[in-house]
């Protein structure tokens, strides 16, 4: 199993009615500015873990688990709002960080909160690393309506025990699905991995560790033109890193291009692109050190 180098401390912190975990590396106090990871959809904030290990600076770094996600408890609800992962990190940072521009930086879901976040709050916000957090496909008001009743639905397939989440009968189990799911991922790290996106319940089985309920489709649509409007607002400098695997096309199938993704960073005053040969979406997991030298790089620039 992979052993790693730099393991991480836990806290944990009441926060608009949840217990937030919130994971922590290095030194408590640092002339650097905090750099904060947040994680993506289906993940946690371990899943840094490779890429902190590969980064050669001493700095105070902080991650936690989204509501619903890893430690964090879940909402109690039975469905998530997009917009609570803006408020839930505006207030984290106002108790770890307060007063202070950090340094974000965001994967998948991760990083669309972290543009977002840093066009709502650009002055919290003093440099942005942004790993394959593409958004999504434009919608057309006509779509609204399906959409809701796609929800309704969805809500109710919930309710019925639809939208559970597979068990595994051990962690290598779950480290199998991880390497089925990305085939880059090393047996060692994977081994490692499940350990912290699995846990076993009563009956011994590993259950994964968020909640069915991130499953449920969002009711609102996808607004390209608000989402345009509040990259606008960005001032922090941007590094937006892809996987050379174009996980952007396999996804949506011609719905949504890298190009197109690439128009809509046009709109950030700041920003350039980089690429990370043989990768994958998960590309903190395929390559943590051409991550991380790329991150520091980055952050390291005057």
């Amino acid at each position: 199993m992979y052993q790693a180098l730099k393991p991480s401390r836990s806290s944990t912190l009441p926060l608009r009615h949840l217990d937030y975990h919130v994971r922590h590396w290095g030194p408590e106090q640092s002339h650097l500015p905090t750099l904060v990871l947040v994680h993506g959809w289906m993940d946690v904030s371990a899943s840094y873990q490779f890429t902190v290990d590969a980064l050669q600076q001493e700095r105070r770094i902080i991650a936690p688990d989204w509501r619903g996600f890893g430690l964090t408890s879940s909402a109690q609800a039975d469905h998530y709002f997009f917009a609570d992962y803006l408020a839930d990190l505006d207030l984290l940072l106002d108790h770890y960080a307060p007063g202070e521009a950090i340094d974000l930086v965001g994967h998948s879901m991760g990083g669309n909160v972290a543009m977002m976040y840093a066009g709502v709050r650009p002055e919290r916000v003093r440099k942005l690393v942004n790993l394959e957090g593409f958004g999504l496909p434009a919608t057309r008001p006509a779509q609204a309506p399906t959409r809701y009743a796609q929800w309704i639905d969805e809500i109710k397939q919930l309710h019925q025990g639809n939208k559970d989440l597979k068990t595994y009968d051990s962690a290598d189990g779950v480290a199998r699905r991880l390497m089925k799911t990305n085939p880059r991922l090393s047996e060692d790290k994977a081994q490692w991995l499940a350990q912290h996106w699995a846990r076993p319940n009563a009956q011994g089985l590993w259950e994964i560790l968020g909640d069915p309920a991130h499953k449920i489709t969002s009711a609102q649509l996808y607004r390209v033109d608000e989402a345009l409007a509040i990259y606008e607002r960005i001032t922090a400098p941007v590094l937006a890193i892809e996987a050379s695997g174009d996980s952007l096309g396999q996804w949506w199938n011609g719905r949504y291009t890298l190009d197109e993704y690439h128009q809509r960073l046009t709109h950030v005053r700041n920003c350039r692109t980089a690429v990370v040969a043989d990768a994958g979406h998960m590309l903190h997991h395929d390559q943590p050190e051409q991550v991380a030298q790329l991150m520091e790089q980055f952050l390291n620039e005057a």
